[in-house]
């Protein structure tokens, strides 16, 4: 899959960033174009891999290169009064050879937050090609006005994509990590798993081609029809030393009879999906009552069965109950065999209502600080007002 790819915010410009880096190493050529955009000059001069001319600095009137300070509601205003600069970068973009839009976001911030909607919603307007959004919620112990960011973000960024995929950092944060540490190793994680989804179909000079091919088509119809998607992912390595046969982890000890490694193979795979749709997902989630789902095992050719991608497709039929369930293979030359599960349409997340109910918290007691605040300060001026004259 082609994807135009546009950074809106920090986190957003560091994804899009590491995505450009996942690119350079894998050989996977999902990246067409990518675009960074924010209202903090430093943070555009912190990445690495986009382009310079693909670097837009929004809000330059307004707040002079230095960030919109988590206001995601100026954030949005910036967005929507510099869009014409953003859709210079994007004009350079060959949109006939892109097949999708992914606007990619943190939600818990300023400029991303409130920008990400904006530039969604221009972008559906113009193209006719899908506009997917990328959002990262921000973790709970982040505090309050980051909480509540990310739930008025998500509530109007959901609305003006085709599709939005979610990222719960409060899921991947790991006690004992610096910051910046966390969020590299999140980054990482994020990208790995989309990689692999929007990697699969894509074949090169060389490169084997699948049995069961998955292309951008079946990613586009498994993303129709709107909403929220999570992603499962597991992995287990293999050994890719040749003269030993299939000796790994994966498949067993290899050597003897073709038919009873072909078994442990197809036994190894349905247990790969299990661990992927049942472990962490980039959004937690209950699976049943999903909407579509996309299955992809990726791996070296040797290691993929057929028969076992099917038994684990109709393993999802049944834990999701949905009828829309797709799969197929990613032959590629890593030393592991990685499934990876889109979950397209989720209704029942904790994580989203624990979210909204905390960001309407949040809310109250802002406004009830704010009253307090200008009460107290009323009083403070008062006490003095009668003893003294005001300058003017």
């Amino acid at each position: 899959m082609k994807l135009a790819m546009i950074g809106f915010g920090q986190a957003g410009g560091k994804i899009v960033d590491r995505f450009l880096d996942y690119d350079d190493r894998t050989g996977s050529g999902i990246v067409r174009a990518a675009i960074a955009v924010n209202s903090a000059k430093a943070d555009l001069m912190g990445l690495e891999n986009i382009p310079q001319e693909n670097r837009v600095l929004i809000g330059q009137a307004r707040v002079k290169g230095h960030g919109v300070g988590a206001d995601n509601e100026l954030g949005a205003e910036v967005a929507e009064e510099d869009i014409d600069e953003v859709q210079n970068a994007i004009d350079a973009i060959p949109t006939h050879e892109v097949d999708a839009f992914l606007v990619v976001a943190g939600m818990g911030g300023g400029t991303g937050s409130g920008g990400a909607p904006v530039l969604a919603k221009h972008l559906k307007r113009i193209y006719t090609i899908p506009v997917y959004g990328l959002g990262v919620l921000p973790g709970t112990d982040e505090g309050g006005i980051y909480t509540l960011n990310a739930a008025r973000s998500f509530q109007t960024f959901v609305r003006e994509v085709d599709n939005l995929m979610v990222f719960d950092n409060d899921s991947w944060r790991q006690t004992g990590e610096s910051v910046e540490g966390g969020y590299e190793q999140i980054n990482e994680e994020i990208v790995r798993r989309f990689g692999i989804l929007f990697g699969a179909g894509e074949v090169g000079d060389g490169q084997e081609v699948a049995e069961s091919v998955v292309d951008s088509s079946e990613i586009i119809n498994t993303l129709s029809g709107g909403g929220v998607s999570t992603v499962g992912f597991a992995s287990e390595e293999v050994d890719m030393n040749t003269g030993g046969g299939l000796l790994s982890r994966f498949t067993g000890d290899g050597g003897g009879d073709d038919n009873l490694d072909a078994a442990n193979t197809t036994n190894r795979i349905t247990s790969l999906v299990r661990k992927a749709a049942l472990g962490r997902l980039t959004l937690p989630c209950e699976i049943e009552g999903t909407e579509r789902a996309l299955l992809v095992l990726a791996g070296p050719s040797e290691y993929l069965n057929r028969k076992g991608i099917e038994r684990g497709r109709k393993w999802l039929e049944e834990e999701t109950g949905s009828m829309e369930v797709r799969g197929g293979d990613y032959p590629r030359e890593e030393p592991e065999v990685a499934a990876a599960i889109l979950l397209s349409g989720v209704t029942n997340v904790p994580r989203i209502k624990r979210l909204q109910q905390v960001a309407i918290e949040a809310q109250d007691n802002i406004d009830d600080i704010q009253q307090e605040s200008e009460e107290n300060l009323e009083e403070l001026v008062e006490d003095d007002e009668d003893e003294l004259e005001p300058l003017f």
